[in-house]
């Protein structure tokens, strides 16, 4: 059986992994607050995890992998959201997953085993937080109830930050029901017009992090194999779910390994609508780019390093699918994937490594070996994607009438004929490249056929 070795952030060191139960290997990841589009940002975690996830069936067996991701679906931001459209927030959330689900299955993301809604486990979130108070670790004030984070020792591990250290680096809301600054809350009071669940504490909601601790408790149990996020999450979600839920469940220890993925650049720069910068998964979409060249970008990278969106990085990815297609198509589907693309990936989800052993394997022409790479990399499946098929047949003829045509010029030294396709075929997001040895033409990001249309 492979070994896989991950980077654990609590250990801070790379270590061979483990399951609890290898019949039955538990994951969690946080999902999104649904109020709007997903950004390319939220992507990034979605994609990391589905790698690991396809890699744990591959290694564990399919129905071996228990695989868990939320839906945070009350919160300040959706209320907002609401009151500032006029409509229901269950219809604002129905609508966002939906959105949701869609552009993540467009790049190629498999659905986790469960994706519960935080609405679905209230009545868990109550009795977590009853417990916790009467251990001693939350306290009610003033319609609240917070975690006192003094009463866990441990508390700053995950992060590596001493609480000193966290209240001067961090925005700590001043209450005066709180007795320390670093308290957070657990259940807060509804507003008129929110929503509301009754509890003993009054008509209420609550916290952001209790929600991630009890729905991973009643779906994986007190003690689980992996719990991955983007490092955004690290602090305090990630530190606040570690300590109410080792105090909820001294038995347990929440998590074993902790998996976190760096941040997303555009151009070099920080992902932000006032640079101008800032991309829904469906901006880019919408804009032609295929759901599988943003993939291949971001797996490019190393999910511990920040990845940088660049139309080059796209360009140079469309070229690559649309030459490894042409040949993955020509072999039989569900074939086994190459040991040396398995253990890229087993080597803390090296998906760089992983795509430089498909580039070896389109090299030497071996279709079957790389399809099976392909499938297990979420960058294709029963089927290559039309969008490269049909750019492959519809080129060919072009390539054969722009050759033609150069022929014809280099006997008459009239190039006019050569210029005017060359020109419609770049317009039409082609590159040209003509040498000794004939014509080339690749589709380049946001190839559009619609335009050789009118050369035909």
């Amino acid at each position: 059986m492979t070994q896989l070795r991950l980077h654990n952030t609590a250990t801070r060191k790379a270590e061979d992994f483990t399951p609890i139960d290898p019949n039955n290997v538990r994951m969690y990841v946080c999902g999104p607050t649904v109020y709007d589009r997903a950004h390319l940002g939220n992507a990034r975690p979605v994609l990391v995890f589905d790698v690991l996830y396809r890699l744990l069936r591959h290694i564990y067996g399919a129905d071996h992998v228990t695989y868990v991701r939320n839906f945070t679906d009350v919160d300040d931001k959706i209320i907002a959201r609401a009151a500032e459209a006029g409509r229901e927030i269950d219809a604002i959330t129905t609508e966002t997953t939906r959105w949701y689900l869609e552009d993540m299955a467009a790049l190629g993301a498999m659905e986790p085993s469960a994706m519960p809604r935080a609405t679905q486990y209230i009545p868990q979130m109550v009795a977590m937080i009853e417990e916790l108070i009467a251990k001693g670790n939350a306290y009610a004030a003033e319609g609240h109830v917070l975690f006192a984070v003094d009463s866990y020792a441990d508390y700053g591990r995950l992060s590596g930050r001493s609480v000193d250290d966290m209240i001067a680096g961090a925005r700590v809301e001043v209450a005066p029901y709180k007795r320390n600054p670093m308290d957070f809350v657990l259940w807060k009071p509804a507003k008129d017009g929110e929503p509301g669940w009754e509890s003993p504490w009054g008509r209420g909601r609550p916290g952001w992090h209790i929600e991630c601790s009890a729905m991973s408790y009643e779906l994986l149990g007190a003690t689980f194999d992996i719990h991955g996020g983007g490092n955004d999450l690290m602090f305090p979600h990630h530190e606040n779910e570690i300590a109410q839920s080792c105090c909820a469940h001294p038995g347990g220890s929440f998590a074993n390994v902790w998996l976190h993925n760096e941040m997303l650049q555009v151009e070099g720069k920080k992902m932000s609508k006032s640079l101008g910068n800032f991309f829904t998964v469906k901006d880019l979409l919408d804009k032609g780019y295929p759901g599988e060249v943003i993939r291949f970008v971001m797996l490019s990278t190393h999910y511990r390093r920040p990845m940088d969106w660049t139309e080059k990085k796209a360009e140079e990815a469309e070229k690559t699918l649309r030459k490894w297609y042409a040949l993955a198509s020509s072999a039989q589907a569900d074939g086994a994937p190459p040991a040396a693309v398995i253990n890229a990936l087993a080597d803390d989800l090296n998906t760089h490594k992983a795509l430089a052993e498909c580039h070896q394997l389109a090299a030497a022409q071996d279709a079957t070996a790389l399809r099976a790479s392909l499938e297990q990399l979420g960058l294709i499946g029963e089927e290559a994607p039309r969008w490269a098929a049909e750019a492959e047949v519809d080129l060919s003829a072009f390539e054969t009438r722009l050759s033609d045509l150069r022929m014809e010029a280099m006997a008459s030294k009239d190039f006019t004929g050569v210029d005017q396709l060359k020109a419609a075929l770049i317009d039409a997001g082609v590159e040209v490249q003509m040498s000794k040895v004939g014509v080339s033409l690749t589709p380049q990001a946001g190839f559009d056929p619609a335009k050789l249309e009118a050369l035909k």
